[in-house]
């Protein structure tokens, strides 16, 4: 139902040469030109095909990001790696090329200044103030918008993990945010791009583990401007498959005693979370929503995460499901998921997109607690169960539609 007004609307990518951002401008493309099908995208699906949705022809792409490597580079690996078709990029070069030049320098966490390979630009942003990164940013995004005459913008973070942060007393409050800031507090890199944008009036979207609009300080901005906004790590692949097997052992009163998983990843995703410190927020969102849907405190659970260079953009999770019957006998289940992270993920960020673009023409401000099923963490509820968040999304779309 795209397409009954006309509109221009941005989609700013932070972590905009990475491959799910790569994905996105090509896949883009695709769609608008009908050299690809709409495969992934829910959005294009019933009942949600009946909502005034952005079409593909009114979105354009820019974004932030930190380092030196350009698009071709990103597309190249991800042809190599049998994930974009060449065909699609040969004749998508023009677009990309064209999104290539609208990306600017971001701001690096504070943990990956001195990082190779970097930016000598986002270095420098790195180690400035919290509100000097956070005027840089926002400055950015304001100029793309009036540049192309967008009627709005809707900022997507893809970056990758950022190290685990420990909550603050001054991230409780709005005020109390302020106020540190005044006083040369620091943000880390991803709360720099979500209060940059929340301050713009521009709807964010959280498709990482890293904290970005979840402190309460940057909810409470979101709320008193009004400005829609969700997250938080884009539910792709094993968690997906989680959040539809784990209902079926309650639903049939089986004990499960133990869940354990191992995932092997080999692209820059993989990389960063070979490092501890990053891969603990990227676990703790995988195991939450099992131990949500289950509750059982005495259940084990694990996840594993181990990098393996010459996967590439492909992940394979392998689980084991120990769990309990009738007469105490226990039995077991396994499953292995192996699947592209960046085109499982592309397709959500485009449905997010869309769906936050109309939140914002509703004047839907704060959380969007109907887009829980495309996150392991949802920001907005403790819903974690597949079946009820799609019954969440439908009924949000069948009142939206019913209103119009």
């Amino acid at each position: 139902m795209s397409g009954v007004e006309a509109r221009r609307v941005g989609l700013w990518l932070v972590g905009a040469r990475g491959s799910i951002s790569t994905c996105v401008v090509y896949g883009l493309a695709g769609l608008r030109e009908g050299w690809i099908d709409s495969v992934g995208l829910i959005t294009d699906r019933e009942p949600l095909d009946r909502l005034d949705l952005v079409g593909w022809d009114e979105l354009i792409v820019g974004g932030h990001d930190v380092c030196r490597r350009d698009l071709t580079r990103s597309a190249g690996e991800l042809v190599r790696g049998r994930v974009l078709p060449a065909e699609l990029v040969a004749a998508a070069a023009p677009e990309a090329a064209a999104y290539e030049a609208r990306i600017r320098p971001g701001v690096l966490d504070e943990a990956e200044v001195g990082v190779p390979d970097l930016l000598a630009e986002s270095a420098r942003l790195g180690a400035a103030s919290t509100r000097e990164q956070i005027e840089v940013v926002r400055g950015d995004i304001e100029a793309f918008r009036e540049e192309y005459e967008l009627d709005r913008v809707i900022v997507v973070n893809v970056s990758s993990t950022e190290v685990a942060h420990e909550p603050r007393p001054e991230w409780e409050s709005l005020a109390e945010l302020e106020r540190a800031l005044d006083a040369g507090g620091r943000l880390p890199a991803s709360c720099v791009y979500a209060y940059a944008a929340l301050s713009a009036g521009c709807p964010h979207v959280n498709f990482t583990p890293n904290l970005g609009a979840s402190l309460p300080a940057l909810c409470e901005l979101a709320h008193e401007r009004g400005v829609p906004h969700c997250g938080s790590d884009g539910k792709t692949g094993e968690t997906l498959v989680k959040t539809a097997l784990a209902p079926m052992f309650r639903a049939r009163a089986l004990r499960v005693l133990a869940w354990q998983g191992y995932n092997m990843l080999g692209n820059r995703d993989g990389a960063v979370l070979s490092d501890p410190v990053h891969r603990a927020a990227k676990i703790e969102n995988k195991d939450t929503a099992l131990r949500a849907i289950l509750a059982d405190d005495e259940m084990h659970t694990h996840v594993g995460i181990d990098y393996v260079p010459s996967l590439g953009d492909w992940k394979t999770a392998w689980d084991f499901v120990h769990f309990e019957g009738f007469l105490g006998v226990k039995m077991s289940l396994q499953f292995t998921w192996q699947g592209s992270d960046s085109a499982l993920a592309a397709p959500l960020v485009l449905d997010l997109v869309r769906l936050a673009d109309l939140a914002a023409r509703r004047r839907e401000g704060g959380l969007l607690a109907h887009t829980g099923v495309f996150f392991k963490s949802p920001m907005a509820g403790e819903e974690h169960e597949l079946s009820a968040q799609l019954a969440a999304l439908w009924a949000y779309a069948e009142r939206v539609v019913a209103e119009s």
